[in-house]
Parts: structure tokens; sequence; C-alpha cells
């Protein structure tokens, strides 16, 4: 298990690769505002962890276990700003802020529940299909092709 501000370098070197495709440490420090040598020692944390490839100077690549542990980490993201904004009725920028401090508190059995409850309200789709949070099957969900929730 790795650190909520590493979930955050893994969120966002996951977020880089599919808008830029390489990935370097200068990349990451510019799109988090923050240093090189503290992106260098997070990017050497996620190496650690089997979550990153990455040599010295080079690119840096998720493995597909990093991959799939910032999917998680979106997909929890998604379910709490989903629930705030479209059930709760906050205001967007509310409901993002709340999202960010929530998705890293809660474990995956709420957040399956979260989301088992907040698209039967919403009648999005049934996700009696055993939905859960760390499988890939509902990723193509309607919820997923008919709205924006980022």
């Amino acid at each position: 298990m790795i650190s909520k501000a590493l979930e955050e370098y893994l969120k966002t070197i996951y977020i880089l690769k599919k808008q830029n495709g390489n990935i370097r440490v200068t990349d990451i420090a510019n799109k988090m505002n923050c240093s090189k040598p503290g992106v260098t020692k997070a990017i050497n944390n996620l190496k650690a962890n089997g979550l990153i490839n990455y040599e010295t100077y080079g690119t840096i690549e998720l493995t597909s276990e990093g991959e799939e542990h910032a999917k998680k980490i979106l997909e929890t993201y998604d379910i709490v700003y989903l629930f705030f904004k479209e059930v709760l009725n906050l205001n967007e920028n509310l409901a993002k802020q709340e999202a960010e401090k929530v998705k890293m508190a809660i474990t995956d059995e709420t957040t399956n529940q979260l989301a088992k409850y907040t698209h039967k309200v919403l009648d999005l789709y049934n996700l009696d299909c055993g939905y859960d949070v760390n499988q890939e099957r509902c990723r193509s969900c309607k919820r997923r092709t008919t709205k924006n929730f980022k």
C-alpha cells in the first residue's frame, strides 16, 4: 500500500501518459507545481513499489499494476464526485474539492456501495453485475459513455 501523496503522483503520471505519451520528471513537476527533487523521490518510491519503470533521466512508464492502481484512484474520484454533484446537488467546484478529499479516505467496499447507490438513484444503469472498483468489467458502462463527470 502506498501513501496518499504517492497516489497523487501515480494519478498524475497516468493522466500525463494519456495526454502526452512520454513522461519525464519535469512534466510531473510542472503539472503538480512541485520541485524536481521531490518528484524524483516520489518516482523512486513508486518504482520500489513496482508501480512504475524508470531509469534516471529517462521516461517514466507505468507497470500494469501501476496503471490499474491509477485507474482505481480515478474511478473512486468519479464515483464520489458524481454522488456529491448529482445526488447531493453540490456546486461543481465544491463537489470536486470534496471528492478529492474523500477519495483518499474511503475503502473499496464503501466505494462499491456508493457507486451502486448513486447509479440506482440516477437510474444510469444496473450495477447488479457485481460492480467492483477493482475490476475492469464496468468501465464501459453507460455512465462512462454518456456523461463526462470530471
